[in-house]
């Protein structure tokens, strides 16, 4: 891989959360949900297809409009936004995109001779009799292309309270049927392949019941089954020698607050809902997941990270960074965006916990703006309302020679900026920045120098709050 590549992977300004990745060829496609800056509700946006070639996963680029919910016969007033999709190509080598409307009660099927769309209404999946296929709360659509030709279909959401004020029931679990090759035709009935939170008792997935964010692989002869669970901000797997039933728990592949790993038990980032999935490039496996910005859950990006596969076929939890899919810690040149934090706490960390109330204008977060400017492109990132005690981190960046650090900040701050290598309360203190008041952004050096491979940690100490835009690497 030949380019440079942080977390989020796509553009700052860009917002696909609910990544499925899928290989067509020789290019890696993302299909997954369209958020909108700003909004006050899930999936805001038309789908949006962006793709990049495995030899540089950095030279991404947006291959337009792919659906626009419309285009659904039942939904010509745009009325209900489109949720969480998946792609897979059929026996006659095009390509079909699987996907659901705001909790209707139905799921649809879209149609491209191009993995990169546009896409074309195909169908809404039916039973054999003819009728309408809407059992066990359709949400999320996940679909396998077996070895053997069989094809099937996973969905399914357990919360009951949502389900209900829509009218609908929530489902057993992670759901199963088979389709027809065509895509048309729901063959089976559907049938629980993984247990929710009150029915794990002896199951092994006791804590990790299935949630919702189902997404199935195959590697070798092994079926790997993603899926969001029961906690909400984890993506888990359950494991199989077969695609509809026998799972067995595999553990955690990532939680987008670094939750759980090695002991962790409070979040190093804003937690929130949780959606993505696995791929293997070139003998390299990848987790794709989703982090929360602006302080809510409307407004999510899409993030990566390595992920190894043992002896025995098993995965063990990763960190979350902001070098994800890049080769290799980030390199010390030029002006990096703030807003590529893979750390950002609050003083009282416990405080994000609770991530459904928390008050954006009370704790720090990823901002964008102006929200006014309707070339997406030329807003700006950056983290805002910085405190005291606040901590934001990156990991990892390398110095091939000595570096200095300048930042770019704004607010009423009085106060340092402290910088830590590698741990912000055990690591060794770099050196400071002194930060005073000022409303318009400028640039504050740093003393202390960063050389060789290091996380990277700010912690703010003193009055007021700022913004902070970027980090600028000097030689």
């Amino acid at each position: 891989m030949r380019g440079c590549v942080c977390n989020p992977y796509l553009p700052l300004w860009e917002y696909v959360p609910d990544g499925e990745p899928r290989i067509f060829g020789d290019r890696l496609y993302i299909y997954g949900s369209h958020d909108r800056s700003g909004g006050d509700f899930f999936c805001l946006e038309d789908y949006v297809v962006w793709s990049a070639p495995l030899e540089d996963l950095a030279d991404w680029r947006c291959e337009g409009i792919s659906y626009r919910r419309e285009q659904d016969p039942h939904n010509t007033d745009g009325r209900w936004e489109l949720f969480a999709p998946d792609v897979v190509q059929g026996a006659d080598g095009r390509y079909y995109l699987f996907y659901c409307l705001r909790m209707q009660k139905e799921f649809g099927v879209a149609v491209s001779d191009s993995p990169a769309g546009p896409f074309s209404f195909y169908c809404h999946l039916r039973r054999r009799d003819g009728s309408l296929f809407d059992s066990e709360m359709p949400y999320d659509p996940s679909v396998l292309v077996d070895s053997d030709g069989r094809v099937y279909l996973y969905y399914g959401y357990t919360s009951e309270t949502i389900a209900a004020r829509f009218g609908a029931e929530a489902s057993g679990g992670c759901m199963v049927v088979e389709l027809s090759p065509d895509f048309h035709t729901v063959l089976t009935e559907p049938k629980v392949c993984l247990p929710r939170d009150i029915h794990t008792a002896g199951t092994g997935f006791e804590g990790h019941g299935y949630y919702e964010a189902p997404s199935m692989r195959k590697f070798g002869k092994t079926y790997y089954l993603v899926y969001s669970s029961e906690v909400c901000h984890e993506l888990c797997y359950g494991y199989s020698d077969r695609p509809d039933s026998g799972f067995s728990f595999g553990g955690v592949l990532v939680s987008n607050g670094d939750m759980g790993l090695k002991g962790r038990k409070y979040p190093v980032f804003l937690l929130g809902n949780n959606h993505g999935g696995l791929v293997e490039i070139h003998g390299q496996y990848y987790i794709f997941y989703q982090r929360h910005t602006r302080g809510n859950q409307f407004s999510r990006q899409g993030c990566a990270e390595k992920i190894w596969m043992d002896a025995n076929g098993r995965f063990a939890q990763t960190e979350i960074t902001s070098c994800g899919l890049n080769q290799g810690p980030l390199p010390t040149e030029g002006v990096w965006s703030a807003a590529i934090c893979c750390r950002l706490t609050d003083a009282a960390p416990e405080k994000m916990l609770h991530y459904r109330t928390i008050d954006p204008e009370d704790a720090p977060c990823v901002w964008e703006e102006p929200l006014a400017q309707p070339d997406r492109t030329k807003r700006t990132q950056f983290v805002r309302r910085i405190a005291s005690g606040t901590t934001i981190g990156y990991k990892y960046f390398r110095a091939e020679s000595p570096r200095t650090l300048s930042f770019t900040v704004r607010g009423q701050a009085n106060g340092i900026l402290e910088l830590f290598l590698d741990d912000p309360e055990q690591g060794e203190r770099m050196g400071e920045a002194a930060v005073t008041p000022g409303g318009s952004w400028h640039t504050i050096p740093a003393d202390g120098v960063f050389s060789g491979t290091h996380a990277l940690y700010l912690v703010y100490r003193g009055e007021g709050t700022l913004d902070l835009r970027d980090i600028r690497f000097n030689g």
